[in-house]
């Protein structure tokens, strides 16, 4: 019945499973052993005709154990890879390790460990408890970034970048953290401190190498508007962060020039309609101008060095106390020249974001005005809302709409009138340009860490900047290496960066930075899409792959990773190294796992399995004394709310853990761990283990209604798949299981049983590959085709009629769909609930709404 439900049959079956009880333990190690010796989900090389989709999790850093947050993300893209493959795509489903970065020479240090073998015991660990999970993983591409064969053709992209001018290497003032001694990007540094460490991020000077992204700013943020498939949200991160400004670039003259210093400076604004309302002009503490006066002024030298132990980026100006010294100069006003406005060194001024000068309108701008009240400045409003013309500024500046007041020529204008009229000016006058500059910074890619990825380069006293020639690369780390004293490790290993220089034969040295650990990650999706043993991807097959058609990973890699894996793809595709410019279709971004928090009377954290509720009141269990509960926080060590996901599959099995992190809760949000929640997943999967031997019942009959149902769930649990509504599957699947559980035998029943099946299967797999076998199924339900609904069955025919008297409710008929207006009347009277509602009196009155309801008003 119903062709196109029905599932066709593969290779032979497996026998063995037991048929009186599902006992998850058993089932789980049985399929996964199938899958892996038939090699189930290994994708193949070579096109075979039918689509291709790769779905994508971010591969996780190797740090020992997976965490409930691994098994959300990783079972989402289990569930969309499993049901491409029933819907007869190849299947790319890959996972590998980002296994370069600093935790691994820190547990180098803390406990005597080489991080190589730190990191490859960690990923044995976490490999082991992912195959549990029962994923759908092709691990024949599996990779680690710290093997020499991925980092190596790493080095190998590096230097073709390097050719194409897309690397430059430059001085430039960088984010020092004291504590990771490293440079971290301005991305790196979250509120003025280092996003691993924690600490204070200070300025220093170092030579760089920086790979040109804002060479590609335009391209990033226009293309954002094609990534249809990408939150919302994630757009505008990106978009932010790339910061695209249209504006005024004008000078500032030197009131009273002086000997040796430049007669002005140039300055770079995003409002210029705001100029009538400046109250002095600022440079950063590292502009060329600062620094002149610094040598002749041992108080402003002072300054500048204490403004070098904030961060670079504009996070850690913003947090900072905005300070300033006064230089003595002025600089005069290019719309009103008798005007002199005075010249301050400020620590809010970023020498990397325009022209590193600005000029202070304290009225609109917050920044200026927290700046202008310390040090005693004029505010002056020029922008107003209808009737605030003479509102004076408080505690706020005013950032919003309204017309220039205050501004000479510019009174009465709307903002933006009042920007083109400024900008009109200064270029008429030739004191300034419109023009377009961008927050986004180039990458810098220089890190002073041991464990990570060589910079292939070679410094020759005679030859200068050598790339080492591609015959010797990889260029490996070296083994015997020593973590008990501080500084760059591989400059201080006696041998590793002495070599000959590739050119002139004389002696040189290894450039003796590693790459920023992003770089590993910008370009892995390639690598997994075309693996090739004599170049970093095959280029025909990662193009039959790519772009991925699922990415899924956390909000928090919004502007990081995908930033740089969208400009690394992009700047592969310039230099004609692939056919495609962006590396993600479709990306979602999952919300974390929380757990329930203790303290006890001291502060201490408490695990949430050593309290119990008492009454009223929460308690340590062991000894009853008072536990003081907290909110739902992401699961963390710190705080011991962490549940280990190998201690719960012991105990409930892999399908109930997936099927817990599909269940409870939209995937874009937190989901909430219980233990109600897990014990409430386990029931569901032996309810599905009995309601599976339903599938083969031979019973006659028809109950049309259930048949509908399962025509139904599978239309929609297939729609909820695409959207990655996992939750609303859940439920749906519920429903079904209900219906099923309610109903009589019959034939239907045996059909929404069977079709239940394949639809969980890719959920909860491990209880569908027993039940299916258990049914005497041929070859796996992993390979059988999905369900597709019939159209004509997913329209009822009948509806339910409310019956109305005097627009109170009294009955409800099932009636035909359609059914005209007079038979709907017909049956309304003829209803027992109207007839004694009316008491034998003729309505005055009938409204009939088809197929909704009939309202008989007496």
């Amino acid at each position: 019945m119903d062709a196109p439900m029905t599932s066709g049959s593969a290779a032979a079956g497996t026998s063995g499973p037991a048929a009186d009880a599902f006992v998850p333990a058993e089932a789980d190690a049985r399929w996964q052993r199938v899958w892996e010796e038939r090699q189930t989900f290994r994708a193949p090389h070579a096109p075979s005709g039918r689509p291709r989709t790769m779905v994508l999790e971010m591969f996780p850093y190797p740090s020992g154990r997976i965490h409930m947050g691994h098994v959300r993300n990783y079972t989402m893209g289990d569930v969309l890879a499993r049901v491409r493959r029933m819907q007869g795509h190849d299947v790319l489903h890959p996972l590998g390790w980002d296994a370069f970065g600093l935790p691994a020479e820190n547990a180098a240090i803390e406990r005597g460990v080489h991080p190589e073998q730190w990191t490859r015991a960690n990923i044995a660990a976490m490999r082991a408890q992912l195959k549990r999970l029962g994923l759908a993983i092709d691990w024949s591409r599996e990779l680690a970034t710290c093997d020499p064969d991925y980092y190596g053709h790493e080095q190998a992209l590096f230097l073709d970048l390097l050719e194409a001018g897309l690397v430059t290497r430059r001085e430039a003032d960088v984010n020092w953290d004291p504590v990771d001694q490293t440079v971290l990007a301005n991305e790196q540094v979250i509120d003025g401190r280092g996003w691993r460490s924690g600490a204070p991020v200070e300025r220093r000077k170092l030579t760089q190498w920086f790979l040109k992204i804002t060479d590609f700013a335009d391209e990033l943020e226009a293309a954002l508007a094609t990534l249809s498939g990408w939150p919302e949200k994630v757009r505008l991160m990106q978009e932010n962060w790339i910061g695209k400004s249209r504006g005024l670039q004008f000078r500032f003259d030197l009131a009273d020039p002086r000997a040796g210093l430049p007669s002005g400076f140039d300055v770079f604004t995003t409002r210029p309609d705001t100029l009538f309302g400046a109250s002095f002009a600022a440079v950063a503490a590292d502009h060329p101008l600062a620094a002149a006066l610094a040598r002749e002024d041992p108080a402003l030298a002072a300054f500048i060095a204490e403004c070098r132990r904030t961060g670079t980026s504009a996070a850690a100006t913003e947090t900072a106390e905005k300070r300033g010294f006064d230089t003595g100069l002025a600089v005069i006003h290019p719309l009103d020249p008798t005007r002199r406005l005075p010249l301050f060194v400020a620590n809010f001024v970023l020498m990397d974001y325009g022209t590193g000068a600005i000029f202070g309108c304290p009225a609109h701008d917050q920044r200026d005005l927290d700046f202008a009240r310390r040090y005693m400045l004029p505010v002056v409003r020029v922008v107003a809302a209808p009737g605030d013309e003479a509102a004076p500024i408080g505690d706020e500046a005013y950032a919003g709409p309204g017309r220039l007041v205050n501004s000479g020529f510019l009174d009465g204008l709307e903002v933006e009138e009042a920007k083109a009229a400024v900008i009109a000016r200064a270029e008429a006058e030739g004191w300034g340009t419109g023009t377009t500059v961008y927050r986004l910074r180039d990458w810098g890619v220089s890190r002073q860490r041991y464990w990570g990825t060589p910079i292939p380069v070679i410094h020759c006293p005679a030859c200068g900047v050598v790339p080492v020639p591609r015959d010797q690369l990889p260029v490996t780390l070296p083994a015997d290496v020593r973590f008990d004293r501080p500084g760059k490790l591989l400059d201080l290993h006696p041998s590793w960066k002495h070599v000959p220089c590739p050119r002139c034969g004389q002696p040189a040295e290894r450039d003796t930075d590693t790459l920023d650990t992003f770089v590993d990650s910008s370009w892995y999706f390639l690598r997994f899409a075309g693996p090739s043993g004599d170049a970093p991807f095959d280029r025909a097959e990662a193009e039959s792959w790519l772009p991925v058609a699922q990415y899924i990973g956390g909000i928090e890699h919004a502007i990081l990773h995908l930033l740089y894996a969208r400009f690394f793809t992009r700047a592969l595709h310039r230099i004609g190294r692939i056919g495609f410019a962006e590396p993600f279709a479709g990306l979602f971004t999952q919300g974390m796992v929380t757990h329930e928090t203790f303290r006890d009377a001291s502060g201490q954290w408490l695990e949430p399995a050593a309290v119990e509720r008492r009454g009223d009141q929460w308690v340590v269990a062991a000894t009853g004394a008072p536990a003081i509960p907290g909110r739902a926080e992401k699961m963390s060590k710190s705080k011991k709310n962490v549940v280990d996901p190998d201690a719960i599959i012991d105990r409930f099995g892999a399908d109930a853990v997936r099927w817990f992190m599909l269940s409870d809760s939209p995937p874009e949000r937190d989901l909430a761990w219980s233990l109600g929640g897990i014990e409430g997943a386990s029931r569901f999967v032996h309810r599905l283990w009995r309601i599976a031997r339903l599938a083969t019942e031979a019973a006659e009959g028809e109950d049309m209604a259930l048949r509908r149902l399962a025509h139904r769930t599978v239309h929609g649990i297939t729609a909820d798949i695409e959207r990655l509504q996992f939750n609303k599957a859940v439920a749906r699947a519920h429903e079904l299981a209900n219906a099923i559980e309610k109903a009589g035998p019959s034939a239907d029943r045996a059909f929404a049983a069977r079709s239940l099946l394949l639809l969980v299967a890719p959920m909860v797999p491990h209880v569908a590959e027993e039940a299916w076998a258990r049914l005497g199924e041929t070859g796996l339900i992993a390979d059988a085709p999905w369900p597709v609904a019939d159209p004509a069955l997913l329209v009822d025919d009948e509806v339910t009629l409310a019956i109305q008297v005097n627009g109170r409710l009294r009955d409800t008929l099932t009636v035909p769909r359609g059914l005209d207006r007079a038979e709907l009347e017909r049956r309304a009277r003829a209803s027992p609930g109207a007839q004694r509602a009316l008491a034998g009196r003729a309505p005055r009155k009938v409204v009939v709404v088809p197929d909704r309801l009939v309202n008989l008003v007496g």
